[in-house]
């Protein structure tokens, strides 16, 4: 049975919006995945020791038969074949993808960690999430993520408009 799943995009290098727009299609042509929800795409500082520049960043939803493993796998695949390198922790990246949710499960594992441990504490994660899924709340405390974004200063999430959805069969 098909669960909703939510994903960060982002990118802060070479045509932004190309590789978020990339990502989105990598993601919905997966088998057995619909594309639910697309945020629009806001510019944000990036976080980390390093200089670097701004990212674009959105949130999706999907509908999956995909199990969040292979899931990831695949979101790992779609990074790599937009040649994202993890030399440098929070570094600059051609294409991130992180599964934030996967219906209501709670893992833990080497591998995946859902929720993502670290959402509700990134504004550049829950204004897109907010958008798109207003409603939405955090599968282990129960608090809504509107509740979040509230107790964040996120001044400076910039909308910069949508994003060109793939064409989808």
């Amino acid at each position: 049975m098909p669960e909703r799943a939510y994903i960060a995009i982002g990118s802060n290098l070479g045509d932004r919006r190309a590789y978020l727009e990339a990502g989105l299609g990598e993601v919905a042509a997966l088998p057995s995945t619909h594309l639910v929800a697309v945020s629009c795409a806001y510019e944000t500082r990036p976080l980390g020791p390093i200089d670097q520049p701004d990212f674009l960043n959105a949130v999706f939803a999907i509908e999956t038969s995909l199990a969040p493993d292979p899931l990831l796998a695949a979101l790992l695949a779609a990074e790599k074949k937009h040649q994202r390198q993890r030399r440098i922790h929070w570094g600059p990246r051609t294409l991130d993808l992180d599964l934030l949710l996967y219906g209501k499960r709670v893992v833990e594992s080497a591998d995946l960690t859902l929720p993502h441990p670290h959402m509700h504490e990134r504004s550049f994660v829950l204004v897109p999430l907010c958008e798109i899924a207003p409603r939405l709340s955090h599968p282990v405390t129960g608090r809504p993520f509107a509740a979040y974004l509230a107790a964040l200063n996120c001044r400076e999430a910039k909308a910069t408009g949508p994003l060109a959805l793939p064409a989808i069969p």
